[in-house]
């Protein structure tokens, strides 16, 4: 096992924190969405070849990963990091604010990538690990579906590149810059998308009883949606249905033919995750018909329940409470109502998704006013260093 004090610090990353940022922030400028992210991808690559990595490019799309060996032993690990931004037009006013009108990151994914890049960056002169390291660039974790996780697995991203186990960061508002979270088991929720289209007959405003009205219809459904998860799941277990969408017409003095609707629906267990499909489609389909309409359900499956392995999540528990102290370590966070497709990863190796305080007060993920913490960087980076020289240890002599 490798001595104390020849593991990372917070320190031994303040050399290049200045470098790092500046790749933050051009990232930042420059954010490309979900499949989109050449640009990005190029510049990593690019970065990680510069400091001695072997380059793997064009997996499921931008992804790419960087492996770098040192030792001799078979042990391996892997680090993700996502890099996508999100279709939303920046209001931060920041000096390195985006200059895509209507593009920006809005969650963290610069950062995530930059936290990163410092770990390989400072691997890759300290070499103090016994192993392979694979960092895993992963493009279009905002897809919701068809994933860039799912596309980096169907280019055999585990044949490939071999991970005994693998890692994850995502950065968290509200909480102190610095202060990692963690919880074993499940984590995130399963994430499912559901379209409704209600067919009824359209009709002059003034000739009601003429018509089906959709709008009726909908504004009915919404109502009886929130009995599915009230008179339907386990007030022990947690689940949210969340009408998104509702449109229907285009004039006040004509009853539309049909109206649309979105829902989100999240949960935490499969079964759960079944029985809200159940219920959401009998309710919606014998609703509709009670009006006399018609309902078409597409009901799209998203983003699996993310579950950490108990022994990889103490393990990286461990690592943090060495790094920054019990006092910045909350060991039990609760679970949390967003999706992450990391979960695709966990369901093929152990491993933990962990999160890591973006500081109070700070707006939130998917927010026009959003920044990521440049502080966490020489943090976040110091941390994926000492799990690397934790997991591949170099003997002693």
């Amino acid at each position: 096992m490798s001595h104390a004090n020849t593991l990372s610090r917070v320190a031994d990353l303040e050399d290049i924190k200045d470098e790092i940022v500046g790749i933050r922030r051009h990232i930042h400028q420059h954010p490309e969405l979900s499949f989109q992210e050449a640009d990005t991808a190029a510049l990593v690559a690019a970065r990680l070849e510069e400091w001695g990595y072997a380059v793997t490019r064009n997996i499921g799309g931008n992804g790419l990963v960087g492996t770098l060996r040192a030792g001799s032993a078979t042990r391996s690990i892997g680090l993700r990091a996502d890099m996508d931004a999100l279709p939303i037009a920046e209001e931060t006013g920041l000096e390195w604010a985006s200059r895509k009108h209507g593009t920006m990151h809005a969650c963290g994914h610069d950062g995530h990538t930059a936290m990163l890049l410092g770990a390989a960056r400072h691997l890759a002169r300290t070499r103090n690990f016994d192993g392979t390291l694979n960092l895993i660039f992963q493009p279009a974790e905002e897809a919701g579906f068809d994933s860039g996780a799912q596309k980096m697995l169907e280019d055999r991203l585990f044949e490939r590149f071999p991970c005994d186990a693998v890692f994850g960061i995502h950065n968290h508002p509200g909480v102190a810059a610095g202060t990692f979270m963690f919880r074993s088991g499940p984590f995130m929720a399963a994430c499912d998308t559901v379209k409704i289209r209600l067919t009824g007959r359209g009709s002059h405003a003034a000739r009601p009883h003429q018509s089906v009205d959709p709008i009726v219809v909908a504004a009915s459904l919404v109502m009886a949606l929130q009995t599915v998860v009230s008179r339907n799941v386990d007030p022990m277990e947690t689940a949210v249905i969340t009408v998104g969408t509702l449109h229907a017409g285009n004039a006040a003095n004509v009853i539309p033919e049909y109206a649309t609707m979105e829902l989100s629906v999240r949960s935490f267990k499969q079964e759960v995750r079944e029985l809200l499909e159940q219920r959401i489609r009998a309710l919606v389909e014998t609703h509709a018909a009670s009006y006399g309409a018609r309902a078409d359900i597409d009901y799209l499956h998203g983003y699996p329940v993310l579950v950490n392995s108990d022994a990889e999540t103490e393990f990286a528990r461990s690592v943090a409470v060495e790094l920054v102290g019990e006092d910045k370590v909350i060991p039990s966070f609760g679970p949390i109502a967003g999706s992450e497709d990391f979960a695709y990863f966990l369901q093929q190796r152990p491993g933990c998704f962990l999160r890591v305080g973006n500081g109070q007060g700070q707006p939130m993920l998917h927010n026009a006013g959003y920044d990521f913490n440049d502080e966490n960087i020489p943090v976040g980076a110091a941390y994926w260093s000492r799990l690397v020289e934790r997991w591949l240890p170099v003997k002693p002599g």
